[in-house]
């Protein structure tokens, strides 16, 4: 089972309105899809990252400079395949795209293994559980968006059937905050999971000033509530000064990043991104060092590859997803057999590999190579 060929499809997908958090906008949804092909005529077919400004670099990456040193490989010489990619990033200009592109061809390698084996990545991977629940981000800023519609926006991913929303914070000074997710925790009730995201909005103070004020609200986690200069030390304070879990890990794209928060003893949970980090290989590193030390594992998004990850270790928490339909057309409609939620939980599929469908006339309309 070696490679012979490589397609990688960059996505843009305008969106209606901008969904913006404390520290960025979003007005369209971005992401690549990586089609390996191998000599006994296997196909991966996954999609990763949201990446809205370089999509095509790191298509470019994928079927130029990452082939030429894997063309030929066995695809299960996984380890043997990383390592010569890793290898790239010692002389690269940007090392995050880099991985960025690492990421989806590892993952891709993933799925035809699965395909290969008749087994899903799940199983593969250890086939924990086969259920997830799942929360829906929202909580955006918008211009003139009241009190009232943050309680009708978290009303509707309740009535989605979500179990909970990451909700975001950071935008404003820790009072109004503070005041936006006691909207939403009235508009719910106590029984459906709340956690923030200052998306490294604040510095130490103004987070543990924040994490007091909602401390009486039952709030899952705090996700990274410290600016990126010193976010490590930052949040290790935030943690010892509040009660409520804090989680981060998304903006590290190595499992040695995930150390350095590990040994800060920074976190609670590690939410590692498998479409920053080099791939499934990395992910699952970042997970084993995780469980050694007692810290939960999440993920930022991409629910296609996070759901099977997850699901896999016993230290797995909650799936993530964009339950608004304006927010990832690709979640509505472009992944065509997406599992269902059901009662805030979802299935995770058997189908070998990630079995995941998309629809190819959506992406030969919005794919931009």
């Amino acid at each position: 089972m070696r490679i012979s060929h490589i397609e990688a499809i960059a996505i843009d997908i305008p969106l209606t309105k901008n969904f913006g958090g404390s520290t960025y906008n979003v007005l369209k949804r971005s992401t690549v899809i990586t089609r390996i092909h191998t000599s006994d005529g296997l196909v991966s077919n996954v999609f990763n990252g949201d990446n809205r400004a370089h999509g095509l670099e790191i298509a470019h990456l994928i079927e130029n400079d990452l082939f030429y040193v894997i063309k030929d490989s066995n695809i299960f010489e996984r380890e043997r395949i990383w390592e010569k990619m890793f290898q790239l990033t010692h002389t690269a200009s940007d090392k995050k795209l880099l991985l960025e592109a690492i990421a989806c061809v590892d993952c891709a390698i993933w799925d035809l293994t699965g395909k290969a084996l008749g087994r899903s990545v799940r199983e593969l991977l250890g086939g924990y559980t086969n259920q997830l629940p799942i929360i829906s981000i929202g909580g955006y800023y918008m211009a003139g968006k009241t009190h009232d519609d943050i309680a009708r926006e978290i009303s509707s991913y309740r009535d989605a059937g979500m179990s909970g929303c990451k909700f975001k914070v950071g935008g404003l000074s820790p009072e109004d905050d503070a005041a936006r997710v006691a909207v939403a925790r009235t508009a719910v009730g106590d029984d459906f999971m709340i956690c923030v995201d200052a998306n490294r909005g604040w510095n130490a103070p103004d987070a543990i000033r924040f994490g007091r004020l909602i401390e009486p609200l039952n709030i899952s986690w705090f996700e990274e509530p410290c600016q990126w200069q010193d976010d490590v030390a930052q949040m290790a304070q935030v943690r010892r000064a509040i009660h409520i879990p804090i989680n981060a890990g998304q903006c590290e794209y190595t499992s040695l990043g995930v150390r350095r928060l590990l040994d800060a003893q920074a976190v609670d949970f590690v939410n590692y991104d498998v479409s920053e980090g080099g791939g499934v290989s990395d992910w699952i590193r970042a997970a084993n060092l995780c469980r050694a030390s007692g810290v939960s594992m999440a993920h930022h998004e991409e629910a296609q590859i996070a759901s099977h990850l997850l699901a896999a270790v016993p230290h797995g928490t909650y799936a993530e997803c964009f339950a608004d339909p304006a927010r990832d057309p690709i979640w509505q409609s472009m992944w065509t057999n997406r599992p269902e939620v059901r009662s805030g939980k979802i299935t995770i599929s058997d189908a070998p590999g990630f079995g995941i469908e998309l629809d190819e006339k959506q992406v030969q309309k919005f794919r931009t190579n």
